[in-house]
């Protein structure tokens, strides 16, 4: 009788299955009990599409990733009124503005520019210069080949030391007859009896990019905290930025400033004396304005390594920073930890930074 009563349950139960709404059923192989409620077959959840790829040291979309297989090329560019007018700078994925080095007799100094390349590899920029210490921590998170003229003993062999990150070997002097540079005699001056050449020295990015295989394959990770897809930047909740002022050099007049172009929609970049002005006459310009205040301190770090220069304290370290994009500006903190990690971004709130694909200008005045 027991063995009856189980084979009319499962019959009764299999007729009760029947009568379930469609979208739901019993498990293959399984029984319903009379009053006992189906489990629902989960829905599964939809895997998201991955966001289109992008460039990653501007954010801006990328149709063929395999035209970022290449190394990031960093140049070092001076920026002293002399040393104008220069090329190469509206080709830039990033440029990053830096002191010069070391301090002159009312213990300032200028700047210096470092542009970097990579989703364009303009013909050449001019002129070239030296490494500075910050460039290390700048450039270590997205494996830059630089570009230079060499650099103070002890600023090389600090930088050749993280060489698993940047590649600071391709100088002018080190790349004779690679087509690496070359020498604009229209350039070259004399001073002093001497004919000097360090206004003349133009590097070639397309050669450059291709001087290192370990960084082949491009920067591995966004350099940025770029919007992503329908993402809106953070400054559209921001306030009026119309004219930016970034002053350069404690107690000194050494403002760079950029004034929003609303036409163009670009910022348009002015020096100390005047408009920023390119060799074949174009304003620079930038989508982005991004300025990091960090201290800076003269050969503390590298206590009797030779003279003194200028050290952005920026690795392992936090501070303030300021984002501008159309005419709009938010704040926030920045911090980075070791050399060759990213910067991260947190606004005033909280929230994370997102910023605007395109061009950026970061600044690091003191």
């Amino acid at each position: 009788m027991a063995e009856l009563s189980r084979r009319t349950l499962l019959w009764g139960g299999l007729a009760a299955v029947g009568a379930i709404a469609a979208g739901c059923a019993a498990k293959p192989g399984s029984t319903l009990l009379p009053g006992e409620t189906p489990t629902p077959t989960p829905t599964p959840t939809p895997t998201p599409e991955p966001p289109p790829p992008t460039w990653p040291l501007t954010g801006q979309p990328l149709p063929d990733p395999a035209a970022a297989r290449h190394a990031a090329v960093a140049v070092k560019v001076p920026d002293n009124k002399y040393e104008h007018p220069q090329s190469g700078l509206n080709d830039a994925d990033l440029v990053f503005v830096q002191l010069d080095g070391y301090p002159d007799a009312s213990g300032q100094s200028a700047t210096r520019l470092v542009p970097v390349f990579h989703s364009t590899l303009p013909e050449g920029v001019i002129p070239v210069r030296s490494i500075r210490p910050v460039d290390v921590p700048l450039l270590a998170p997205m494996g830059a080949v630089v570009g230079n003229t060499g650099g103070a003993g002890w600023v090389v062999a600090y930088a050749e030391s993280h060489s698993e990150y940047l590649d600071v070997s391709q100088t002018y002097m080190d790349t004779q007859g690679t087509g690496s540079y070359s020498i604009d005699g229209s350039r070259v001056y004399t001073y002093g009896g001497e004919k000097k050449y360090d206004r003349a020295v133009t590097a070639h990015p397309q050669v450059l990019s291709q001087r290192n295989e370990r960084f082949a394959d491009g920067p591995a990770a966004p350099y940025l905290p770029f919007a992503v897809g329908d993402e809106e930047p953070s400054t559209a909740q921001g306030t009026a930025a119309r004219h930016v002022e970034v002053p350069w050099k404690n107690g000194d007049a050494y403002t760079m400033s950029y004034t929003y172009d609303t036409a163009a929609g670009v910022y348009l970049r002015n020096m100390p004396w005047g408009e920023h002005i390119l060799v074949d006459g174009e304003r620079v310009t930038t989508d982005n304005i991004l300025v990091i205040l960090a201290e800076v301190t003269y050969d503390k770090i590298f206590e009797g390594r030779g003279a003194a220069e200028p050290i952005h304290q920026i690795v392992s370290a936090e501070g303030t920073f300021h984002y501008c994009h159309a005419g709009r500006a938010v704040t926030g903190t920045w911090a980075k930890g070791e050399v060759h990690e990213p910067f991260t971004f947190t606004l005033d709130d909280g929230s994370p930074l997102k910023m605007a694909p395109g061009r950026t200008f970061v600044e690091l005045p003191y």
